[in-house]
This record gives C-alpha cells, structure tokens and sequence, in this order.
C-alpha cells in the first residue's frame, strides 16, 4: 500500500531549470537572484523592504536585534508554537513571557498578552504566530502595543499568503518573518524572508545579516574594479540565502496564489469528508480573510472516543498515513519548563488542545485520490472507535 506522507514540497521544471542556470552560471552564493527574488517578494507583499535569509529563525534572531532587544528585556508570546519562536529571545539574553492561546483559533490570546504586559516589566516586543496560517489579531495587537510602546514581530512562518481584516500579513506589524522549510505554503528547502517598512530596521538587519560589514559585499568577488576594502561595525552572523535557494524560491513565490489554492481545495474536501464525526474541523475567525492552510488541524472529541490521540495516529501510520502534532506546547519541553518554571495550569487551553490535536496531510502535491483515501481512513478509524459504537 502506497504510503501518504504528512508533508512533501511540490517543485516544478522551471525551479529545476532555475537552478541548473545557477550552477552553470558559477555565482552560487547570495547575489542577483537573491536580490531579484527580494523585490518580487516585496511587491507580492506589499512591503516596501524584503530580506531573504538562511532560515525563519535567523530572521526572527536578526529582527529582534534590529528592534533593540537584549539583556533584562521581555517578549511576549505564546507557548504553542515550536521551540524557534522563543529561542531567539534567549539568543539576545532577553526573556519570553509566556501566554496561552485563544480556544479556537489556536492563536495567541490578545486578553492575555495585556495582561502580561502589565504584570511585567521591560517588555519591549510581542511575537504573534500565525497558527496554521490563520492571521492572528494584529489589528487588536498593534492597538495595545502602541499604547505600551511595544513592538510587534510576526512570525508568520505559516502565514504565505494570508490576510487580517482584508490586510496582508507583512504590511502590518513592525517587521514580519516568513518561512521557507520544506513543509512550508512555499519552500526554497532551507530559507526565510523578512519583511519590513522601516529602513532604519532593514538596514540593521541587512548589515547583520552577514558578519556586520557596513556595506553590501555579495559581488566583491566578481566586481570588474577593487572592491576588496570592508568595515566591519558590529558582531554580526552568517544569515544570507544563496542564488541557489532563491532560483527555487523566485518560482515558487509565482505559484504561491496557486499552492494556496489546492491546499484550501483539499481543506474543504476534509470539512466535507469528516462532516458527523466526533472531531472539529478548523475554526475560521473571518472566512472572508485568506487563510493559507500551511496547516489542517483536527481536534478528536476524546470524550466519544474509546481511544487517544496518540493511538489514533498509530492507527493512521498502520493504515498507511502520515500525520503531526502542531505543537507539543513549550510548557511541556524541560528547557523551557525548567527554566521559567512553566506549569501546565497557566495554559489550559494550549494543554486541552494539545491533548486532541492532530495535523492531517494536507499539501499541493496530494491527488484527489490521497485526498478521498485520507478521509476514508479517518472515518473508519473513528466510526469504529466510536464509545457505544
């Protein structure tokens, strides 16, 4: 029996054949394509700057540093979300505040951020995710850090392409952070993008970006007059995205309406599928704003169930289906635990869907056949474990 993975990316001749034309160009590293594959992804955005870099987290890393976070500060954000989006506060010596999330969305809970605002000091940026690629509330958000003088970094590694009461996610916080992984709505294998509208922070990020040199260095190499002379201002990383990755990447931004398209084609195929089972199906905020369904996530109501989450997955596995969990919340891993003394109690709601949730295949690549046999097997699955059943 055919085995039906949890992710795979959907790549085409033309990236293929975009980077055949790299190799044979001999320019590997970060120069015109990258630069080209920048401006397209601003103007699909709609931001007036964009940053492509080795990963979402090291775009996530290098935005906290441009928005001045360091050592005694806070930033908010939520525990359901994978490790990256609080580890980068811990790179700059700062400090995550943790808060649950909304009960249905699975997005940060905005009630509980101000609350966390008022109860700590130093707290300088909120870090939003984008769940699953359903905006999370920036516009209630970006009222309640004005009022604070906080910052807002989206980290909207699901979030390509979505929208927040009709507004792009990029065009609407302080700086944005896209990813490109594998798994991701568009993918360039490793590789992110920053977002932003403040040359003051796109300079920072880009000096940064690659070992703190002053100026853009990327065709020192192949410049037809000297341009060996560099200064080096700050203690900057090595972040920068290859022509490689950006010749995936160009092509692939192309079709991005497209990938969206067909993941929400096979998400309403689920919804339909699964319509009179003992789960819920995704909860949309404001069907008429774009959600890129980066992820399809299930809640199984246990409480009809005679088995649990984790025995459903088995039973998919053994059936031939690839299935995940998004997330094992923060609260659960023992660095962040153990560290910040995290209890599961202050976030019931993370806790509860942790228990129930499970992400079902849900990529472009997927024939309508997969799509059917999914279904198939998650209704005979829980029919059949169905208490009273």
């Amino acid at each position: 029996m055919e085995f039906i993975p949890y992710a795979l990316p959907m790549i085409g001749k033309e990236e293929i054949a975009e980077v055949v034309d790299t190799l044979e160009s001999g320019w590997l590293t970060t120069g015109k394509k990258t630069k080209d594959f920048e401006t397209q992804f601003a103007d699909y955005i709609g931001a007036e700057f964009a940053l492509a870099v080795n990963s979402a987290t090291a775009g996530l890393h290098l935005a906290l540093e441009a928005l001045g976070v360091g050592p005694g500060d806070k930033v908010i954000t939520t525990v359901h979300t994978f490790t990256a989006t609080a580890e980068v506060i811990r790179y700059l010596g700062a400090d995550p505040v943790f808060v649950d999330i909304e009960g249905d969305s699975f997005n940060i809970d905005v009630d509980e951020v101000e609350s966390a605002i008022e109860a700590h000091e130093n707290v300088k940026v909120i870090i939003p995710v984008h769940y699953a690629g359903q905006a999370a509330n920036i516009d209630r958000l970006m009222g309640i850090a004005k009022k604070h003088g906080i910052k807002i970094l989206e980290d909207a590694a699901h979030a390509l392409p979505a929208t927040h009461n009709s507004k792009k996610v990029g065009t609407m916080g302080d700086i944005t952070v896209f990813s490109f992984y594998a798994n991701k709505t568009i993918t360039t294998g490793e590789g992110g993008m920053i977002v932003t509208n403040n040359a003051e922070y796109r300079d920072r990020m880009s000096c940064m970006r690659l070992h703190g040199i002053s100026r853009d260095v990327f065709d020192r190499f192949t410049s037809k007059k000297p341009s060996w002379h560099y200064n080096v201002v700050a203690p900057g990383y090595k972040y920068n995205l290859t022509d490689i990755a950006s010749s995936i990447g160009m092509h692939q931004l192309k079709k991005a309406d497209i990938l969206k398209a067909r993941r929400e084609a096979i998400a309403q195929a689920y919804n339909e599928g699964f319509a009179g089972l003992p789960l819920k199906t995704p909860y949309l905020v404001n069907p008429e704003d774009v959600h890129s369904w980066h992820l399809y996530v299930v809640q199984l109501d246990l409480d009809s169930l005679t088995i649990s989450r984790d025995r459903f997955i088995e039973l998919m596995a053994e059936s031939g289906i690839g299935t995940s969990v998004h997330y094992i919340p923060l609260h659960r891993h023992p660095y962040w635990k153990e560290n910040y003394k995290l209890d599961a109690r202050c976030f019931p709601k993370s806790e509860y869907a942790y228990n129930r949730i499970v992400s079902l295949p849900n990529y472009p690549k997927m024939s309508d056949e997969q799509v059917e046999r999914v279904i198939k097997t998650v209704r005979s699955i829980l029919v059949e474990n169905m208490k009273g059943g």
